[in-house]
């Protein structure tokens, strides 16, 4: 298993949805779907709330260990006897009374004597289960504590070898990006670079390169004092931008990777919910005829996800179509309709999915998208979470994904 599908295991067993997680964990309902789809890993501090969260090791969550520690009775950790306890406790006190000789007279000292063996008894088995149970608390959190000691000596060692390995390879002695502006009309990007290198040559001269995917375009930097030479680019705003420097000296160029910045397009955009659709899918089996029989269902956008304040400013949602998507083509586009009767929901756009039959194939992917503008013309899509699959019979929550990321517009037939 990924640590996503584990996470997914976990959040299942404790019957919460992805938005009831991330509440508990202070992220975003987004958050949690790129960890369970292997999207993103969480962040360290994450890993150990939700280790703590789940009652597993933070090296079970990234599959480092195969066994999760096993939790304390909740007997054992109440303090109360369990049935079985009281039972043998019960069979000693009548072993005891069946030792004792009948007496010829009818004596209370015997019955006090049992009674303060099972009061002894008792007392020495609780005494005994709160030392247990303090042991097994002792030696759960002295292996969360080693747990979470090798996780972060791993993690210093692995930085460590990759700046070594950075080090002897750098053609530079000092760099830096920054991104500086942006122009979403344009849909364009500005950083500011600068690089000095390891080893100067007169005469050399520097060359930033920016490749947002469709190859790198060419920027000239200037020398500046201290042997350092700085620059700008515009570049397209996309998901995957790299930002290197080509030292040329004479006829030999070399060229050294600065930085490389992810999901900056997507972050540009707004992330819309879509709520309520859930229900189409759930328990759905194969009929007779072979055929999935959709249920009809609603969906809705809330009000404040419609015009929303990203890192890049203000973006309005225009020209709003929701639709099925199945293996990430589309299947058919919901209604746009009024509130259902009886529907007490904070929303400003709902959709009607009419019921439809399906035939599916194992294996197949089926989900909910928002396709959408925003005022500057860019496209984007709101995948629903989560995301459903045939395994046959039945239709039933993912838990495995083929790693295509959701978001991608360009993943998107329609």
């Amino acid at each position: 298993m990924t640590t996503g599908q584990r996470i997914a295991a976990k959040r299942k067993e404790l019957e919460l949805s992805q938005e009831n997680l991330g509440e508990a964990l202070g992220v975003s309902r987004q958050s949690i779907y790129k960890w369970e789809s292997d999207t993103s890993l969480p962040d360290i501090d994450k890993l150990v709330a939700l280790s703590r969260l789940f009652h597993v090791s933070v090296g079970w969550l990234l599959g480092v260990e195969e066994e999760q520690p096993a939790a304390p009775s909740p007997e054992a950790a109440s303090g109360e006897l369990s049935d079985a306890q009281l039972r043998m406790v019960e069979e000693i006190v009548d072993r005891y009374l069946a030792a004792q000789p009948k007496p010829k007279k009818r004596r209370r000292w015997p019955y006090v004597l049992a009674a303060l063996a099972v009061l002894w008894g008792g007392w020495r088995l609780m005494e005994r289960l709160d030392r247990m149970d303090n042991q097994y608390n002792n030696l759960s959190n002295s292996i969360n504590n080693i747990s979470y000691s090798v996780d972060h000596q791993i993690n210093t060692i692995t930085n460590r070898v990759e700046e070594i390995l950075k080090s002897q390879n750098d053609l530079t002695a000092d760099y830096g990006t920054e991104m500086t502006g942006w122009d979403l009309s344009r849909n364009t990007v500005t950083f500011s670079l600068r690089a000095v290198p390891k080893t100067y040559v007169e005469g050399m001269e520097v060359v930033f390169l920016a490749d947002s995917g469709d190859g790198p375009a060419e920027f000239p930097a200037q020398e500046s004092p201290g042997r350092a030479f700085t620059g700008e680019v515009t570049c397209e705003l996309t998901d995957s931008i790299t930002l290197s420097a080509v030292f040329v000296n004479g006829d030999t160029r070399q060229t050294q990777l600065l930085d490389n910045y992810s999901g900056l397009y997507q972050d540009s955009l707004p992330q819309l919910d879509i709520y309520g659709l859930e229900s189409c899918f759930l328990h759905e089996e194969r009929g007779k005829d072979g055929l999935f029989h959709l249920a009809e269902g609603y969906g809705w956008l809330r009000d404040q996800e419609l015009n929303l304040d990203t890192k890049f400013g203000a973006v309005d949602v225009r020209d709003l179509k929701v639709g099925l998507f199945k293996n990430f083509r589309l299947v058919t586009w919901l209604e746009p309709c009024e509130q259902p009767q009886n529907w007490d929901v904070d929303a400003e756009q709902f959709f009607r999915f009419d019921a439809m039959d399906m035939d599916l194939e194992r294996g197949d992917i089926l989900h909910f998208a928002a396709i959408y503008t925003d005022q500057y013309g860019r496209r984007g899509v709101a995948p629903s979470i989560p995301y459903f699959e045939c395994f046959g019979d039945e239709i039933s929550w993912s838990d495995s994904s083929d790693g295509t990321p959701y978001y991608v517009l360009s993943n998107y037939v329609f």
